[in-house]
Formats: C-alpha cells, structure tokens, sequence
C-alpha cells in the first residue's frame, strides 16, 4: 500500500525546468480504498507553491502559483513538471534528444 497526500501535506514540486519549490497539496486524484489506502499507482495532485520571481510581489507579498494534475516522480520520467515526497529523490536531468 502507497502512501499518499492528503490535503494541506507539504512535498516538493518540480515545476517545468526542474527547479524544485516547496508547495502545499489542495487535491488529490488518486484513487482510495474504503480503509484509506491508496489504490494502485500513487496519483496527480493539484498544488500551491510560492513562485521564486522576486518581481511577482503584489500587497499580499510574494504571488503564488497553482498547478493541476500533476504527476508523481515514480510515474513521470522527464526531470520537471512532477511532484515528490521530500525525502523522495528527484529524477536526473536528461538532455532533449534529437529528433
């Protein structure tokens, strides 16, 4: 049985380049049994972290970003765009390939 996030969990985000944030999960889209434990595949979550650009401060402070269905690192191969548990590796950079 996976563990998987609930509402409010911190994990680490990896947005597209590869750069990890720290962000807070708001849903999750994985599939849980009647007890609580997930079911197959760890799922995608919808999260909020706060961007790193300095120049995106309004009079709230730093802005946030909210990303949806995102995929977990042990589904998702390429090094950005996923979501980890913190003491989760992260995936390797891998160059695009030639096409």
């Amino acid at each position: 049985m996976a563990k998987y996030p609930r509402v409010s969990d911190v994990v680490v985000f990896h947005d597209t380049k590869g750069v990890a944030h720290n962000a807070l999960v708001t849903c999750y889209h994985g599939q849980v049994d009647d007890d609580g434990n997930n079911v197959g595949n760890v799922g995608c979550v919808n999260l909020v972290c706060v961007t790193d650009d300095e120049r995106r401060t309004d009079g709230y402070g730093r802005q946030t970003i909210h990303e949806s269905s995102v995929p977990h690192v042990s589904t998702w191969d390429p090094h950005g765009f996923y979501w980890r548990w913190p003491d989760e590796a992260a995936n390797p950079y891998k160059a695009p390939s030639a096409t």
